[in-house]
């Protein structure tokens, strides 16, 4: 029988438990930082949910006040879609636009077209500068501020009634557009702003937060939100949704009336998604800086053990071949000859690796027929394998005349 031997480790192979030291430490970092990643997600997937939506009870929902309007006669429906939302557009009717920003620009003057010949009330829930100038004509949004307790400072008699309220978010400038009304001012600026318009009117609100559930109890903020969305026995309460498909419909980003949507795609990405892979990048720069530390430059250290010189010279021939490196092979054949045969010709350690002085020192002692100890000790870099181990023998041959001469 003949007996099948494994092949042997070379010093170029690591061992599973080798590999196992070397990636544990990265390995271990990547697990905390998916557990901490999922253990956030968990604990913040319900902050959001619902956001200003009536049916959900969430802190940042709304249901509060639309049961509160219920209970006062006002029915409160919700849409999702401008053309469900624009078809309810009447006289009896208030539109309250939960994220007018998420339009785009052509369902943003459709938008305006219908409440401009409605008659009735629009709410504008935090509109931006890039919508508040489409929506309304002749108001522009400022700065933004904290959302903190304000007094009204104006004639509007909902306002006046709620008193205090908790608003901030955008100011508002109307740029002397008649017919308005501005109240809890920032800076100077109304946080609130209200532009009748014909039998209706529009009423900006620089913040959104007095409409959620665990705001709505605080100052004035219940009565105001009453007050605001109660006037009219409706209430369509328009969500902005992805899904809506007036929002494809662009005819390559025209607005329909001549603007451009110049929202960037960084633009369209989830706040959340951006911080996450802030995360994610930061963490990376974390373990490409520990790794480099924990790799450092190369020291020379006792190996714990004896290793045979032909296993050391096997290993690191292999590792040559591997990476196909003739000229550092060459470069340390030709080293090691010269370092050897330059105490047999009377030359110094220090200049064994002198072309100009180890060339003659060597052709005066080998014979006028021997190879050229130039072309051998200092030629150029061998050109394949083949011509590798030639010059191994060529140097054997030069170094056995040496030391025999």
């Amino acid at each position: 029988m003949t007996e099948v031997t494994a092949a042997p480790t070379t010093s170029a192979s690591l061992a599973p438990n080798q590999i196992w030291i070397r990636t544990r430490g990265l390995l271990l970092a990547l697990l905390v930082l998916v557990a901490a990643g999922i253990a956030l997600a968990t604990m913040r997937s319900g902050d959001q949910h619902g956001r200003l939506d009536p049916r959900s009870a969430d802190r940042y929902g709304s249901r509060a006040v639309a049961e509160l309007l219920k209970e006062r006669g006002v029915s409160v429906h919700v849409v999702t879609t401008l053309d469900e939302a624009t078809a309810q557009a009447d006289p009896e009717t208030t539109l309250l636009v939960a994220s007018p920003n998420l339009l785009t620009p052509r369902q943003q003057s459709e938008l305006r077209v219908t409440t401009d010949h409605s008659d009735g009330r629009t709410v504008l829930l935090a509109a931006g500068p890039p919508s508040v100038g489409t929506l309304v004509r002749g108001v522009r949004a400022e700065s933004t501020g904290p959302v903190a307790t304000r007094a009204p400072q104006c004639s509007l008699p909902a306002a006046r009634n709620a008193g205090d309220v908790e608003t901030g978010g955008f100011h508002y400038a109307s740029d002397g557009l008649a017919n308005t009304i501005a109240c809890f001012p920032s800076d100077g600026l109304p946080t609130l702003l209200l532009v009748e318009q014909g039998a209706g009117d529009t009423v900006l609100l620089g913040s959104p937060d007095l409409l959620y559930n665990d705001r709505l109890g605080n100052q004035g903020n219940a009565s105001l939100a009453l007050q605001l969305l109660g006037s009219r026995p409706h209430l369509v309460w328009y969500l902005p949704s992805l899904t809506d498909t007036s929002a494809a419909a662009e005819n390559g980003g025209d607005g329909g009336d001549g603007t451009h949507d110049d929202r960037s795609f960084v633009d369209l990405i989830p706040r959340g998604w951006l911080w996450g892979a802030l995360q994610l990048a930061l963490a990376a720069v974390l373990a490409a800086i520990w790794r480099a530390r924990r790799l450092g430059p190369l020291v020379t250290e006792r190996l714990p053990v004896a290793i045979r010189a032909s296993e050391s010279a096997e290993g690191l021939a292999r590792l040559y071949r591997r990476a196909n490196a003739r000229d550092r092979a060459a470069d340390s054949l030709r080293a090691a000859t010269r370092t050897r045969i330059a105490p047999l010709i009377g030359v110094s350690p220090r200049d064994a690796h002198s072309s100009a002085t180890l060339t003659p020192a060597v052709s005066a002692r080998l014979s006028a027929t021997g190879s050229d100890p130039q072309a051998v000790l200092f030629g150029p870099v061998p050109s394949d394998d083949a011509a590798l181990v030639q010059l191994a023998d060529q140097l054997d041959t030069l170094e056995r005349e040496v030391r025999t001469s």
